[in-house]
This record gives structure tokens, C-alpha cells and sequence, in this order.
């Protein structure tokens, strides 16, 4: 299975107004906390892939992080591999993910196998379904603010996923040209480079 994705910087007040008169259906919020890899075998910058230990943690809607109760999360732990980017026009890479009992218990492994933690990226996101996609809201620690279109296609099916998600983007007032195809890691380790 690929995910296709569009990603681009946006300002969430004007998107939240137009999901809402576009009656997108409000799906979550969560917290992530994203431990990404680097491993002994091979540069993942220059494959291009990523594998990464995220802890999420979901949050009532309207609920602030101080504020929710224990009743309102619970926390999701994930490993996921994802591969080399498969086309100039979008973010569309292959997608291998499962749930851990105990996310500790994967760095350890990950550890022990001499896979070395790269960075962290921590963000909150907010999730919308609107004409079969996922719309993510994301605010990203040291980044700010962006704006995913995404949806799972097989691979015969790449190209009309990607035009659907430009579809969605432009109901959205927001631009395709205007797309990132660097992943969050990718821009925060640019960022700390420039800053070096």
C-alpha cells in the first residue's frame, strides 16, 4: 500500500473556516512524538527512507493539553518504515507500520541492534474527512503550521489519488504548486544545519 500525500504551509485559522463550509467531518486531535533512526547499514538520507518509533497520544476535541483528563487519551505506540519517495509530483511512498505493546521496548531493540536515534520531531495535529481524504492540520515544534492531503492507493491507483488530493487542496483555497515534499525531519534538520 502507498500513501499519497500533499503537504503545504498554511495558516489553520483560514483552513478550519473553509473545512467547515466544505462540511468536513471532524475525525481527532493528537499529540505526536516521533523518534526517528539512523541506521548501521546504510545512510537513510540518501535512500531517502525514515523508521521511526512514534508515541501518540489522542486528545478530546476542544480539550487543551492541561485540561484533559486521563479519560479524554490514551497513547498509541507505532513503528513505521517508510520507503524512498516514488514520484516527482507528490510525497507517495510506501507505508509498512505496526503497533508496539511497549515503545521503551523498541528504542531498546532498536538500540541493541545499533540502529542510533536521529531526532525528534514533536507535533499536534487535527484530522478532518472530507471527500474520502484525510486532512491533517499540523503544528510541528520549530516549524509551524501545515496542511496534509493524503489517502492510501495501490500502486495502479498513485496518479488518481495524487490529482484528487490537488482537487482537495484547491477547495481548500490552497495552492498544489506550493507543495512540500520534504518530510518534517528533512525540514527540521535543514533547519539545524542553516543554524549551525
Amino acid at each position: 500500500m502507498y500513501e499519497v500525500e500533499v503537504k503545504v504551509r498554511a495558516d489553520h485559522d483560514d483552513v478550519r473556516e473553509r473545512l467547515d463550509e466544505l462540511g468536513a467531518t471532524p475525525v481527532g486531535r493528537v499529540v505526536q512524538e516521533d523518534v526517528y533512526y539512523d541506521a548501521p547499514h546504510r545512510e537513510f538520507a540518501e535512500t531517502d527512507e525514515a523508521l521511526r518509533v512514534r508515541r501518540q497520544r489522542r486528545r478530546a476535541r476542544g480539550e487543551g493539553d492541561e485540561r484533559a483528563g486521563a479519560a479524554d487519551r490514551h497513547d498509541e505506540e507505532v513503528v513505521t518504515y517508510k520507503g524512498p519517495l516514488v514520484e516527482e509530483e507528490s510525497k507517495t511512498r510506501r507505508e509498512v507500520e505496526t503497533g508496539v505493546a511497549d515503545a521503551e521496548a523498541a528504542h531498546d531493540v532498536f538500540d541493541a541492534l545499533g540502529f542510533d536515534p536521529a531526532a525528534t520531531v514533536r507535533k499536534e495535529r487535527e484530522y478532518y474527512e472530507l471527500d474520502g481524504y484525510t486532512v491533517t492540520l499540523d503544528a510541528v515544534d520549530d516549524l509551524g503550521e501545515f496542511v496534509e492531503v493524503e489517502v492510501e492507493a495501490d500502486e495502479s491507483d498513485i496518479e488518481a489519488a495524487r490529482e484528487g488530493a490537488y482537487a482537495v487542496l484547491d477547495d481548500l483555497g490552497l495552492d498544489p504548486d506550493e507543495q512540500i515534499r520534504t518530510s518534517y525531519l528533512g525540514l527540521l534538520l535543514a533547519d539545524e544545519d542553516a543554524s549551525e
